[in-house]
């Protein structure tokens, strides 16, 4: 089965729409001034303390201190850490000695070659997200995941139109998006709705 998590949450109507389709992960980018879709940490709690707690949320952090992520974690704010900067084996190692088994640790990468893959393969975290890192909403060249030997979750120009075709070809423990899911940069419940609704299609004709 592929789970899917929608992103880039930061408002309350936000929320609403999640709420109503129900995907299994709800994602919040924290810290990271320079995204359009970045959240305090005040405002995580806000956000997460309206989600239904049956929908697992999802912090997005930047090389953010380990001590914070780890609070999170902990307190249950956020049940994965998804890691998308230069957060090396150590950084792993002393998140996971900080959180006490609280919560998973997943780190993204950016997949342009067969070396990034192999890294990505070779990482220590609990899941891999894999990205094309371009932010430009295309999708990467899906034929380097042939190498993929664990499970993983795509991420990176995912949207109405090409889901059923990615989990259908790919198989992947988990899909990602952000701007699939919205229109003129905001959260489309009409596409949130259409897309939770194509994965478990996908799901039911495995």
């Amino acid at each position: 089965m592929t789970r899917i998590k929608i992103c880039g949450l930061k408002r309350e109507e936000d929320i609403a729409y999640i709420n109503e389709a129900h995907p299994d992960f709800a994602g919040f980018i924290v810290n990271v001034p320079e995204s359009s879709r970045n959240v305090d940490v005040s405002m995580l709690y806000q956000l997460t303390a309206i989600l239904d707690p049956s929908i697992a949320a999802v912090g997005v952090f930047v090389d953010e201190d380990e001590k914070l992520v780890a609070g999170l974690l902990k307190e249950r704010v956020i049940r994965a850490a998804q890691l998308h900067g230069h957060e090396d084996p150590a950084y792993i190692s002393r998140l996971r000695a900080l959180t006490q088994g609280c919560g998973e640790i997943w780190k993204a990468f950016k997949i342009r070659n067969l070396n990034d893959i192999k890294e990505a393969v070779m990482c220590s975290a609990d899941r891999i997200l894999l990205d094309g890192g371009a932010g430009d909403g295309r999708v990467f060249d899906w034929s380097l995941l042939r190498k993929v030997n664990r499970p993983y979750i795509l991420a990176g120009g995912l949207n109405e139109e090409n889901i059923s075709r990615a989990i259908g070809t790919l198989h992947p423990w988990g899909v990602d998006m952000s701007s699939g899911a919205e229109t003129m940069g905001i959260k489309d419940p009409g596409k949130i709705l259409n897309i939770t609704a194509l994965v478990r299609q996908e799901n039911l004709s495995q």
